[in-house]
């Protein structure tokens, strides 16, 4: 498996890995990129699993990610894992400014008026729909009263503008991904490939080298 570990995190390591990993963002994006890179699969597969795992990380799905660049390569024919590798696009670091970008483009679509100072609150936006969802299906089940009035306007406020503004970003940005990533994906696979073919050729020459050196002995 390409991303199965041999030895199990914590949770709380897991957790801080995901929020920063260890040598830092830069060196978890050349390593998903050397992955991606090495996937046995053709360019424009793989590419397309970029392209589906970029756009994806535009959308409000958050927790949901995988799964959502999972089926988004699937219906494009695109690489599972390289979608599954494309979604790292998102992270803690670039969150905020796709969910503000996301939001504008959202809001000014809709002709409805986006909050100034969202950039400073979309995180909590997020925990606390996430809350309020979790109380009010333990309300269904039991006596307390369900309140769906925060999760009302969560939806008409950010989750909704971000949903229909991720679109044409999340489309841009993945198209230039799935531009840049065809040439590289492929040099990389050929050159990959011819030095795989130059090592079976120095082992075939120096087979023939002993078994003409065993003849003549």
């Amino acid at each position: 498996m390409v991303f199965r570990r041999r030895d199990r995190r914590p949770p709380l390591r897991a957790v801080a890995d995901f929020l920063w990993p260890r040598g830092g963002w830069g060196r978890a994006f050349h390593y998903v990129k050397h992955r991606v890179r090495r996937l046995p699969d053709s360019p424009e597969r793989i590419a397309r699993g970029v392209w589906a795992g970029v756009f994806t990380t535009f959308t409000p799905f958050y927790g949901m990610h995988f799964v959502v660049a999972a089926i988004i390569a699937r219906l494009m024919n695109g690489n599972i894992l390289a979608a599954l590798s494309g979604t790292f696009f998102g992270n803690p670091l670039t969150y905020v400014p796709i969910g503000v970008a996301s939001l504008q483009t959202g809001h000014w679509i809709l002709g409805t008026e986006f909050d100034a100072d969202v950039d400073k609150s979309l995180v909590g936006k997020f925990l606390a729909a996430g809350d309020d969802l979790f109380d009010n299906l333990i309300a269904l089940v039991t006596d307390r009263p369900a309140d769906w009035q925060g999760l009302t306007l969560f939806y008409h406020e950010v989750f909704y503008p971000y949903l229909v503004g991720g679109v044409i970003p999340g489309i841009v940005t993945a198209t230039v991904c799935y531009v840049l990533s065809v040439p590289v994906i492929r040099a990389y696979q050929q050159r990959r490939r011819a030095k795989i073919k130059a090592k079976f050729d120095i082992i075939k020459k120096r087979a023939s080298l002993d078994a003409e050196s065993d003849s003549s002995s």
